[in-house]
């Protein structure tokens, strides 16, 4: 059985190693996004945790701020920055996120947090994604990111809660640096952005 006290121990020791590793190119970006977007190199919301309990995600800022015409329009790919698309494109923009391990908001490997308005949308079983804690990366993210349908990631957060397992997880932490790497299922592009979920039809 995967001890929930080792993995949060191994979550703490790697997201603190990680920190540190990459606190260069952290501060690098945080330079680069204070100019690009004056000011305000951070991005926080809200996002629900294990067992639905809200916490502040941070990233790294990659869009530009709604206009008031952009109000209905918060996934237009055409906000992202040309800094914002290279932090993406390289996933730079998961690296705050570490910060959230760190407090245990967060787990590294776990389903994706998304918006607080999918809370009452999903079905009894898609509600299990939120009975571990979420991660920065996850199977549906190595399954295919932006490139699967909702419910195709749905069944894959679900899948992973319930055969968690220490190999799961490093097996996912190694697929998730292979993609990173050759940069699959990490696009910017109008087309493989995620369109908002509008709950099941």
């Amino acid at each position: 059985m995967y001890n929930p006290y080792i993995k949060r121990f191994l979550d703490f020791s790697l997201s603190f190693f990680g920190i540190l590793v990459l606190l260069p190119i952290i501060i690098v970006l945080v330079l680069i996004l204070m100019i690009v977007n004056k000011g305000e190199p951070f991005f926080f919301q809200s996002r629900p945790g294990k067992d639905g309990k809200l916490f502040k995600i941070i990233k790294f800022k990659t869009m530009a701020d709604l206009k008031s015409e952009d109000k209905d329009d918060v996934h237009n790919v055409s906000r992202i920055t040309k800094a914002g698309a290279f932090i993406r494109k390289y996933s730079l923009d998961e690296i705050l996120q570490l910060i959230n391990v760190l407090k245990g908001d967060m787990s590294l490997i776990g389903p994706r947090p998304l918006l607080i308005e999918y809370l009452p949308l999903y079905n009894e079983t898609q509600q299990k994604r939120h009975n571990v804690r979420p991660g920065i990366t996850g199977w549906a993210q190595v399954k295919g990111r932006n490139t699967i349908s909702w419910s195709q990631k749905f069944e894959y957060d679900v899948w992973y809660v319930e055969n968690v397992s220490f190999l799961l997880d490093i097996r996912i932490l190694l697929l998730t640096i292979k993609k990173v790497i050759k940069k699959e299922g990490v696009n910017v592009d109008q087309n493989t952005i995620m369109p908002a979920w509008k709950g099941n039809n």
